[in-house]
């Protein structure tokens, strides 16, 4: 069975949803998702370090903080450069996803954070493969279309200021599904 790390970390909730419906998608393409919240920047990393050296595949996720991702994941990138000096992490597949309020914030500048990282490690960056809502003509009618803010580097949602059970919405949601499904399919192909 293909494990697919999900290594996040989230401020307000909001990213922890995005996180779940990741983590339903690589369940519903058959994988075993591994949600690896972090806490604070200063706790242990090496159970998550573990955790990822003994999956297929990872998924980063943070929340979009001034442009880039939280100090939580930046100090959990650190961590990894023991990982680093074997390239133990070399072609392990990879991908990301953020939230933000709004719906620019820089946040293709968070993703290319996590690409940075993964290509220090030799990794294999994987995109959603989602078009945007723009191809179908779709106006997406209160955030209903998967990739509606039109991102190929990975998945881009935006949350209001409300709880996360509410928000981001459906659609966004459905993006990070897409995502887990997506990248746990790539995984099991190449571990084939």
């Amino acid at each position: 069975m293909t494990k697919v790390a999900i290594v996040y970390h989230s401020g307000y909730g909001h990213t922890a949803a995005l996180a779940e419906a990741v983590a339903a998608g690589v369940k519903r393409a058959g994988g075993t998702p591994n949600l690896l919240r972090i806490e604070n920047a200063a706790q242990d990393f090496g159970p998550f370090l573990d955790a990822v050296s003994a999956s297929d595949a990872v998924i980063f996720g943070a929340p979009t903080y001034m442009g880039d991702v939280s100090v939580g994941l930046r100090a959990f990138f650190e961590a990894s450069s023991k990982i680093w000096f074997t390239q133990g992490w070399k072609d392990k597949l990879a991908a990301g996803f953020t939230v933000g309020a709004s719906f620019g914030g820089n946040k293709d500048h968070t993703l290319m954070s996590m690409i940075v990282l993964s290509m220090q490690h030799g990794m294999i960056w994987s995109g959603p493969g989602v078009p945007n809502a723009q191809i179908n003509r779709n106006t997406d009618a209160g955030g209903a279309h998967p990739n509606r803010i039109g991102s190929a580097l990975g998945v881009v949602t935006q949350a209001d200021n409300a709880a996360p059970d509410v928000t981001p919405p459906a659609g966004d949601k459905e993006f990070g599904s897409l995502l887990g499904e997506r990248i746990a399919k790539l995984a099991a192909k190449l571990k084939a």
